[in-house]
């Protein structure tokens, strides 16, 4: 199944794709707190009205999680360009809700930041809620996957030993453009790459990933309930704009695109910040 949060003539829901269609969900306006796997798999498929996929507004893959959690340095390569050691414990940080937008909404780029980066990353979407939930477990409190850009303020991220405030900007963190549940999507080895402008700059798969899922929900849950709509985003490949020679970084009017396969694309303009 693939699911999206859209908005349509002013009013939000939760749908299933079904090729160039959106199948509305009785009863659900948003992935999240009260919505989750078991609320998704029940709802009633409201064949009678579906409209086409190109009439919606796309939402973030979770447009209001209680808990947003990052992983940082979770592909070898990346590790490797940054010239840090393997972390034994996944580097985890926070990002809030106010920063997420929807797959082909634009990225603001802020007027303080001289250096905004890209980060393709594979976000995973809680659907059933849990603490302390063991690795062999895991899968089951997975409503989905989505594509993402975990877009960062390098200047501002590197200001202090921890990230928060480079990390955490309102506006600049697509996520989508569906929700693709485990069944749907080889969540083990899909390729994730990264293209600003039509150049391609990341290139890399999910075997790469230093700390698989399961143990990223499993430690994540250790101490911290998990619920509904919550997101982990996984870590991103080499090839950041901070580590290339020369650097690259995103400016207004720069197109950059995040896409993995079997899962696909966010496509975000990038743009001056009102």
């Amino acid at each position: 199944m693939r699911i999206v949060n859209y908005l349509r003539d002013g009013r939000s829901g939760v749908g299933v794709v079904d090729e160039d269609r959106i199948i509305p969900l009785a009863g659900l306006d948003a992935i999240g707190a009260g919505v989750g796997s078991a609320e998704i798999h029940a709802a009633a498929r409201l064949e009678d009205d579906a409209f086409p996929l190109a009439e919606a507004h796309l939402l973030p893959a979770s447009p209001q999680p209680a808990k947003v959690f990052c992983v940082g340095l979770n592909y070898l390569e990346h590790v490797e360009e940054t010239k840090r050691e393997l972390p034994a414990y996944p580097v985890l940080f926070p990002k809030y809700a106010s920063s997420l937008i929807g797959a082909h909404d634009p990225i603001a780029i802020p007027a303080e930041s001289e250096q905004v980066d890209y980060e393709a990353e594979l976000a995973v979407v809680i659907g059933t809620g849990g603490r302390r939930i063991a690795e062999a477990d895991a899968m089951n409190h997975v409503l989905g996957f989505a594509v993402a850009n975990d877009v960062t303020m390098r200047d501002f991220q590197y200001k202090t030993h921890q990230w928060l405030q480079g990390k955490a900007w309102d506006g600049a963190t697509p996520i989508g453009p569906e929700v693709a549940t485990p069944d749907e999507f080889d969540w083990t080895s899909a390729g994730i790459r990264t293209f600003v402008n039509d150049q391609l700059v990341q290139d890399s798969d999910l075997t790469m990933l230093i700390f698989s899922i399961p143990r990223l929900i499993a430690t994540v849950s250790v101490f911290t309930r998990l619920e509904p709509g919550d997101v982990i985003l996984t870590g991103t490949p080499g090839g950041v704009g901070f580590r290339r020679d020369p650097q690259l970084f995103l400016q207004p009017g720069d197109r950059v695109v995040v896409e993995i396969d079997g899962l696909g694309r966010i496509d975000s303009e990038c743009v001056r910040e009102a």
